[in-house]
C-alpha cells in the first residue's frame, strides 16, 4: 500500500498489477506497461521509472525470471475519481510489480512512500505527517519511509508514532528485504 498527500490530507493508495495476457517466456516481443487511475504526468513518469528499475532489480534477485522483461502488464491505482500526481508512489509501484513477477504477496500491515530513482535510490517526499495519519487510520503498523525523511518523522507527536514499526531506507533493496522477507533470505 502506498501513502499519498492530497489537499484533504493523507491518503492510502492501493496499487494493483496484473498480466494483460498470458505470459509466454519464449516470446521475442518486449514487455509493455499500461498505467491507469486518473494519474498525473509526474506519477506516470514515476511509474515508468519504477517499471525500469523493477526489471533491473528482478534480474539481480531472480535472473531466470523474465516476466517483467517480456510480459504485457497493467498497473492500476483505483479510485479514479481522485486525481493522483507526484513521485512518492515509486517504491510502491516497484513492490507491486515485483510481487506479480515473483508471485509472492507482500506483508499486509505495511505501507510505504518514497520516490525511486533509476538506480534504486529512495528519495525524500513531502507530507509525512499526513501520510502517517492515513496509514494509522487504516490499521497499518509497519511503515517504510525514505531515510532523508527521518527528521520529518521525528518531529511528529508521540501519540501519532506510538506502536509503529518504521523503517528508514536509502535504497530499494532495503525495502525488498522488509516486504519479501522469505525471498530475500
Amino acid at each position: 500500500m502506498g501513502l499519498a498527500w492530497t489537499a484533504m490530507g493523507g491518503s492510502t493508495l492501493y496499487i494493483e498489477s496484473i498480466l494483460k495476457m498470458p505470459f509466454v517466456p519464449s516470446s521475442s516481443k518486449p514487455g509493455s506497461l499500461d498505467m491507469t487511475g486518473h494519474l498525473g504526468k509526474v506519477m506516470k513518469e514515476s511509474g515508468h521509472i519504477a517499471y525500469t528499475f523493477a526489471k533491473a532489480f528482478l534480474m539481480e534477485v531472480d535472473p531466470d525470471n523474465k516476466l517483467l522483461q517480456k510480459a504485457s502488464l497493467h498497473v492500476h491505482v483505483p479510485e479514479g475519481a481522485t486525481p493522483k500526481d507526484g513521485p512518492s508512489a515509486g517504491c510502491t509501484i516497484v513492490t507491486s510489480l515485483l510481487s506479480l513477477a515473483l508471485n509472492k504477496p507482500i506483508r499486509q500491515n505495511l505501507a510505504m512512500t518514497g520516490e525511486v530513482s533509476l538506480t534504486g535510490k529512495v528519495l525524500p517526499v513531502g507530507g509525512i505527517k499526513e501520510k502517517i495519519i492515513a496509514a494509522r487510520r487504516v490499521g497499518v503498523d509497519c511503515i517504510v519511509l525514505p531515510a532523508e525523511n527521518k527528521k520529518d518523522y521525528s518531529d511528529l507527536p508521540t501519540f501519532i508514532t506510538e506502536g509503529l514499526e518504521v523503517h528508514f531506507v536509502e535504497h530499494y533493496k532495503e525495502i525488498f528485504s522488509i516486504v519479501f522477507p522469505a525471498v530475500s533470505e
